[in-house]
């Protein structure tokens, strides 16, 4: 059975806190504190595959070892979507996936934002399983590796000894969480990425691409989901 390996928090300083949610009229969470959905109204699925899954051509680079970091680990969707690609590839080996996370959901709205999502039900269920608000490092199925380190990223990144090879820059809209966006943390990402590393974000907003720029990615600007017309991309330069 899935389980919860360890709650060791990691970095030097916690929130302990748990997200204050409230719900659209389509089931679709929404922050109290940033005031901003988790997902697409749309079609939350769609949008993760598309921004971070294609934005990191994924799972085409996949192999045994492969890290992924996230900043906002949110309702969990970004790793059920990934867990789900990670297994229809075949890839032998193990995934990796670190996600830094301020504000954990509770068990029981993380079941609730998930509930619609009946294409990831096995991936879910195994998740809601095991999930532990304190965070800590989880098996949730065979050969992946989940570590939620929560607390503000800002100081939990930075003491962080782990290097990525793709990023999910998933923070709330850079316009209400520009803590989550800025020149440091960007800075720390790209100290965390690997040598020809990805990162993909919904935002195209132009502080956060010149902040990458400058911290060392080769950025690009592609297409968004949906009405969102663009997103960014980026490769970590050699």
């Amino acid at each position: 059975m899935s389980r919860q390996i360890a709650a060791t928090l990691q970095g030097p300083s916690v929130q302990n806190q748990t997200a204050d949610v409230t719900w659209s009229a389509r089931g679709v969470p929404v922050s109290d504190r940033f005031d901003d959905p988790y997902f697409s109204l749309e079609n939350g699925l769609e949008e993760t595959r598309h921004v971070f899954l294609h934005g990191n051509r994924l799972p085409e680079r996949f192999r045994d070892g492969f890290h992924i970091a996230e900043l906002g680990f949110g309702t969990g969707l970004n790793f059920l979507a990934t867990l789900h690609a990670w297994q229809i590839s075949g890839t032998p080996g193990r995934l990796h996936y670190t996600s830094f996370e301020a504000y954990p959901m509770t068990t029981g709205d993380m079941a609730r934002a998930l509930a619609p999502f009946d294409a990831l039900a096995a991936q879910r269920d195994a998740l809601i399983r095991c999930w532990c608000a304190e965070g800590g490092v989880f098996d949730v199925l065979p050969g992946v590796t989940l570590n939620v380190i929560v607390g503000d990223a800002r100081e939990t990144l930075p003491a962080w000894r782990g290097a990525a090879d793709a990023w999910f820059l998933d923070g709330f809209s850079p316009a209400k969480n520009p803590e989550l966006w800025g020149d440091n943390l960007m800075q720390a990402v790209a100290d965390h990425t690997r040598p020809g590393g990805t990162l993909a974000t919904y935002t195209a907003a132009g502080f956060v691409r010149r902040s990458l720029a400058a911290a060392g990615f080769d950025i690009r600007r592609a297409a968004g989901f949906g009405r969102k017309r663009h997103m960014t991309t980026g490769v970590k330069q050699t």
